[in-house]
């Protein structure tokens, strides 16, 4: 066999040799290679494989062992004979091949054998350096294999001090005697270390502040810790806080709370000694023990049965530091065990201890006297109560209990099922098989990962390997197959994917289990909202739960937004890894090489070009021809099927067993948190129980609503009404001479190549637009009809405004025309003899078509539409349609079955209705300011005062816009003539809307901008300065009609613009007591590296950056005035439960039963007239001096005194009479 032969043999051994799940790169797609055959699917174990192979590298050893003597038979060099040799001795093939015995060359042949040999010593070279690669990942994968096992024996234990004296002690006690290495010796050090570092406490670093302000590393640490304890993992706790605590940078950021974590670790499993080499680690960080500190020393030594010198010792010295016996018993969280343990060792020194009972906390009265009447016992209040009994509501409380431990539930889509064709069986079962791979593969690489990450933690360093232990491999190769599963086909941002990713692996390690205990307090709970059920006395239901001695869920520790974002970014680099599929599925021909499922591109989104990852195409295809009708949601974002947990705590209410935060905000910020926690407990009382009466309103799903909207859906949707067209439907890329392919033509423009790539993104971004509408759509209805015949809860939280929403995302009453309609009230009430009217009032609100009428307008224009509305009703999308023309399409069709159904039933009054009848303020922002500032006119425009019409402020303006429109026009402005005819209330309506919530006139040129483009007849050529002309008009039109209005919004700006100047961001207390912090900050930017590509995302909720300027004072007008909407919400709300109404809102839209309309309004009026009776400004004003001009050391700063000034300056009040509102009745209508 000649040399050339040989040489290509080889290369073809090392071809088909190669690992069928090894990486391997394919220079035109960029993507893993592989071969997808036979060898993948073997049963062999891995002893017989591995065996295999060694037979397989003895028997090729031996083929290349004759080869060389052959070589050296035909004169090769010496040193060619040696190198070669040397190659041989590392090979490695799987496989073996016959071996040829050597035999003599011809003489005339050793030239071209030299050739010949030449070339194939080279492509043996080229093909040893491939398997040598192959075989250091191999030894590499092994090597972290045999560590593994080890690596927890060489973590670090024994601490490195820098105090000389305390180290030397430290030496001392790990050489003491052997027959008792911890009694005296510790006890010494509790007693004697603080006064040996006496002598040292000015040059020892002082307490870094308390934990309220950690950020950035030190956030970071103290997760890391507790994701360590929580994972079993206090070797590497400890470890890496030696490594830090040994260099002197690096221990500035460790606190005594994550001292205490690490101890208190070591004290439940009874490591005395390890718990002392942190004592020592505290002590020697300047730092002074708490009672947390001597809970953990005297824990573990209940544990390990100490004598009672040892003990006494201790308690001596807790005592010289201050600390009191008993607060070990009361201020320290302790479980029941801990406890027991912490009490046997006290008893040991101290016989006769007899620890303090849990202290009965003094009755916590809110003193606020707009909340005095809620909180009044009156045994004559009737709260409502629930339609449901008690075993079912204990029923739905398991069914409930079984989705919040699953973590997810699967939900059925309601997209077309398709038929069972052979091709749709075939892609299904293509689609299990390439699942079933992709399990294996994610399994291997979470391993791998950790692997490494355990290695990066042994060095020292923060890894993610804590994170990555906090859910099982099982849970976490689900979540990202169900990832892969939701990727949409144009792909999703790594950076959102990421965050994604890693705030689901968040709330899922706060799973709780406490299930036997809450299930028998929940029982308790329910007699208070069960119909057959009594309470000894009335009370709200966080009372009634409170009253239950529920102990005080642990308070979270939020993860910094760079761990979240890193930990999810290796996830999803994980799932990049491990899925791969055959390239027979994107082109039949081609070798079974494996591709990979996603691609990381790049893209240009708003001029910043951000990272992809895309599924490929046969991906998608794949699943489009599955078909697959099944949709997973976390199971916090779903409704809840039972009624929440009332809410007792910034971070204790809502669902079974999730923790959920009263106050929303971006994921690791903390301010408002600690706002929240500094605030004593009955100053929130107000705001806890209107969340907890907004989420226990019973709901259920309309059900012939949904099926008409379903009907549509299925059938390439309907814009028009808000049902989303399918992604088929979306405009596709241009064809003929404006194709994207003819931007490459010379012949073509560069004008013509600009306009053909706006064509382009303007296509493709309606196209995303479209998908992203019709995906929320899915989500929708497929719970919509999952929920179809149940009961089911909205639980809420709130904003930092104090704004509230439901915490279910995709299915709730805050969303469009569409999603209201799907939903009614579970609980019905009699229309009784006014209800009936109210429904016909809120028709015609629908419609839009009255504004301007009184309510017995309307009521009579709904008595002349009987006929049409009673055919919408029959024969929805048959008949003539009326309901369509509605400004509330979906709505109103619900509201006209709702009026059909009411005066067919033999006495409507008894007609049982489950209609949500809403009442909306008129333009409720201006409400507010005219309040605050009694100003008469702008009081008239937004129905403060009584009339017999409704004022329609929108229209106003618009007059008001015209008039001055009309004047310029006469001085010949061009763009005053062009407007004429085309400035309405439509025009104009947004923009007033919003000027009350900050909105720039640049933002209020964009919106009128907008609406001049919907007017088919208005010149577009002018539109650019047309939107200029009329936002100056309209801010002025405001400027004149509200006078009292701007002159609040010009100090509100002012005072905190000083304020951000001095460093601070703006603060404020609602009139209900809700401690607010806007979180507008400075971006600080963060930057992961490594993977994929670096990620780079800006926070702007560092708080340890300066204020934003621009944001503080943009926002803090409308941000105060949300506030107060809020107050008047939530007052509303307390009042209406106290009167026994179901109530519930859409921020200034407040919903009842249509029996209760009329209590409704009068509350609303009572509680708005009592909010701003308060002085809510000159409050303002002085909670602000004393927070931000009190402070000695910066009282003669200029900023200081500016904002002293302003804050003295509070604006004049005019002279409305606020008991007026009680009487208009267009205020909320």
């Amino acid at each position: 066999m000649s040399a050339v032969r040989w040489g290509r043999g080889a290369a073809g051994f090392g071809r088909a040799l190669w690992p069928a799940g090894t990486p391997g790169l394919l220079a035109e797609e960029g993507a893993l290679g592989g071969v997808w055959g036979r060898k993948r699917s073997s049963t062999a174990s891995p002893c017989e494989q591995d065996r295999r192979k060694d037979w397989g590298h003895a028997e090729l050893l031996e083929v290349l062992k004759a080869r060389v003597r052959q070589l050296q038979a035909e004169g090769m060099a010496e040193v060619t004979v040696k190198r070669v040799a040397k190659r041989v001795a590392v090979a490695r093939a799987p496989e073996a091949g016959g071996a040829q015995p050597p035999r003599q060359a011809p003489a005339g042949a050793k030239g071209a054998a030299a050739t010949l040999s030449s070339r194939w010593a080279q492509k043996l070279d080229s093909d040893q350096q491939l398997m040598q690669k192959r075989k250091q990942r191999l030894e590499g994968k092994l090597q972290k294999r045999v560590e593994k096992g080890a690596w927890q024996k060489q973590l670090r234990l024994e601490p490195r001090l820098l105090s000389r004296k305390l180290a030397s002690q430290l030496q001392r006690w790990g050489q003491g005697a052997p027959r008792s290495p911890w009694e005296e010796q510790p006890a010494q050090l509790l007693q004697e270390a603080p006064h040996r570092l006496s002598s040292e406490a000015a040059a020892a670093p002082a307490d870094r502040g308390p934990e309220s302000r950690l950020e950035g590393q030190q956030q970071r640490l103290l997760s890391f810790f507790e994701c360590c304890l929580l994972t079993g993992h206090l070797p590497l706790a400890h470890h890496v806080l030696v490594t830090h605590h040994s260099k002197s940078q690096q221990q500035r950021l460790l606190t005594l709370s994550m001292y205490n974590m690490v101890m208190l670790g070591w004290a439940r499993q009874g490591s005395f000694k390890e718990l002392t080499y942190v004592f020592f680690m505290l002590k020697d960080a300047g730092l002074d023990p708490d009672l947390q500190s001597y809970a953990a020393a005297l824990q573990c030594m209940g544990r390990l049965d100490q004598d009672a010198g040892t003990i006494r010792r201790c308690l001596k010295q807790m005592a010289q530091d201050g600390l009191q016996l008993q607060g070990l018993f009361t201020a320290v969280p302790l479980s029941a065990e801990e406890r027991a343990e912490l009490l046997r060792a006290v008893r040991k020194a101290k016989p006769a201890f007899t620890p303090p009972r849990p202290p009965v906390p003094p009755p916590q009265v809110n003193t606020s006297p707009l909340l005095r009447e809620i909180y009044a016992k009156d045994p004559a209040v009737s709260y409502p109560r629930l339609h449901l009994s008690l075993k079912e509501l204990q029923g739905l409380f398991q069914q409930q209990l079984r989705v919040e431990m699953a973590t997810t539930i699967t939900v059925e889509s309601v997209e077309k099922v398709p038929l069972l064709t052979k091709e749709v069986l075939h892609a299904r079962k293509t689609l299990a098989g390439l699942r079933t791979r992709w399990r294996t593969a994610l399994y291997r690489e979470l391993q791998e990962t950790k692997e490494s990450e355990a290695h990066a933690a042994r060095e020292g360093r923060l890894s993610l390997f804590p994170y990555l232990c906090l859910l099982s491999e099982k849970e976490v190769v689900r979540m990202l197959l169900q990832t892969l599963q939701a990727l949409p086909a144009q792909g999703e941002s790594l950076l959102f994917l990421a965050h994604e990713l890693g705030l689901r692996v968040f709330k899922r390690k706060q799973l709780r289990n406490e299930v036997q205990e809450l299930e028998q307090r929940y029982s308790k709970y329910l007699h208070l909202l069960a119909s057959d059920t009594q309470v000894a006395e009335p009370c709200l239901p966080r009372q009634h739960w409170e009253a239950l001695g529920v102990p005080e869920a642990p308070h979270e520790q939020p993860w910094p937004m760079s761990v979240v974002v890193q930990l999810g970014k290796q996830l999803a680099e994980v799932l990049v890894r491990a899925a791969q599929m055959p390239s027979s599925l994107a082109a039949p021909r081609s070798p079974g090489t494996l591709i990979p499922v996603l691609y990381h591109v790049y893209s240009f989104r708003s001029f910043r070009q951000i990272g992809i990852l895309k599924p490929h195409p046969a991906f998608t295809q794949l699943l489009e021809t599955a078909a697959e009708r099944t949709l997973t949601f976390e199971s916090t974002d779903v409704p809840m099927l039972c009624p929440p947990l009332p809410w007792t705590s910034p971070h204790s209410g809502a669902f079974l067993l999730s923790p959920t935060k009263m106050m929303r905000s971006v994921e690791g910020s903390q301010q408002h948190q600690l706002l929240l926690e500094r605030c004593p407990p009955a100053e929130l009382h107000g705001a806890l129980d209107a969340l907890t009466q907004l989420g226990n309103c019973a709901w259920r799903v309309n059900g012939r609503v949904l099926d008409l909207v379903l009907q549509l859906f299925a059938d390439k949707g309907c814009p028009r009404l808000g049902v989303p067209a399918p992604p088929s439907e979306a405009p596709r890329p241009p064809e003929g001479r404006r194709a994207p392919n003819r931007c490459l033509l010379p012949e073509v423009s560069p004008a013509e190549k600009a306009e053909m790539r706006r064509e382009l993104a303007r296509r493709l971004k309606v196209a995303r637009e479209m998908q992203s509408l019709r995906a929320d759509a899915l989500y929708r209805l497929s719970l919509a009809r999952h929920l179809r015949h149940r009961v089911f809860w909205l639980p809420h939280n709130m904003d930092f405004r104090g704004r509230t929403y439901p915490c279910s995302p995709h299915f709730n009453h805050l969303g469009s025309d569409l999603a209201r309609a799907l939903l009614e009230f579970a609980q019905g009430r009699p229309l009784g003899p006014h209800g009936l009217n109210w429904l016909k009032i809120h028709l015609v609100n629908l419609t839009g078509l009255k504004k301007r009428e009184s309510l017995q307008a309307r009521r009579d224009y709904a008595d002349e539409l009987m006929e049409d509305i009673l055919d919408s009703a029959d024969r929805p999308m048959t008949g003539r349609k009326w309901w369509m023309e509605a400004d509330e399409p979906w709505q109103a069709l619900a509201c006209c079955m709702e009026v059909a159904r009411a005066v067919r039933a033999p006495d409507p009054a008894a007609y049982v209705s489950h209609f949500p009848v809403h009442q909306d303020g008129s333009c409720n922002g201006l409400q507010h300011y005219a309040a605050l500032g009694r100003d008469s006119a702008g009081a008239a425009s937004v129905n403060l005062l009584p009339s017999d019409l409704p004022q329609d402020v929108y229209s106003e303006v618009a007059a008001q816009v015209e008039v001055f429109r009309r004047q310029d026009a006469e001085q010949g402005v061009q763009v005053a003539q062009v407007l004429e005819g085309f400035i309405s209330r439509k025009v104009v309506k947004q923009t007033v809307m919003t000027v009350v919530y900050g909105v720039t006139r640049y933002g209020g040129r964009l919106q009128i901008e907008k609406r001049l483009r919907e007017i088919h007849d208005f010149p577009q050529d002018f539109v650019w300065e047309a939107s200029h002309y009329l936002v100056r008009q309209v801010f002025n039109s405001l400027q004149e009609m509200f006078s009292g209005t701007r002159s609040i919004q010009r100090w509100l700006t002012e005072s905190a613009r000083l304020i951000s100047h001095t460093g601070s961001a703006v603060e404020w207390v609602t009139p209900l007591g809700i401690p607010i912090i806007q979180p507008y900050h400075r971006d600080s930017k963060v930057m992961i590296k490594g993977g994929l590509q670096s990620l780079t995302f800006s926070s702007s909720v560092d708080t340890s950056q300066k204020p934003n300027t621009l944001k503080q004072k943009n926002g803090f007008p409308p941000n105060f005035i949300h506030s107060l909407d809020s107050s008047h919400m939530m007052l509303t709300a307390l009042h209406c439960y106290r009167k026994g109404l179901t109530f519930v809102s859409v921020h200034d839209c407040f919903w009842t039963h249509a029996a209760d309309v009329a209590v409704m309004n009068q509350v609303c009026r009572e509680q708005f007239v009592r909010l701003h009776s308060q002085p809510i400004l000159h409050n303002l004003s002085r909670f602000l001096i004393e927070r931000f001009c009190s402070d000695p050391r910066t009282s003669k700063s200029i900023w200081v005194s500016r904002l002293m000034d302003t804050l003295l300056s509070v604006p004049k009040t005019g002279t409305f009479n606020l008991e007026q509102v009680k009487h208009s009745t267009y205020f909320f209508s």
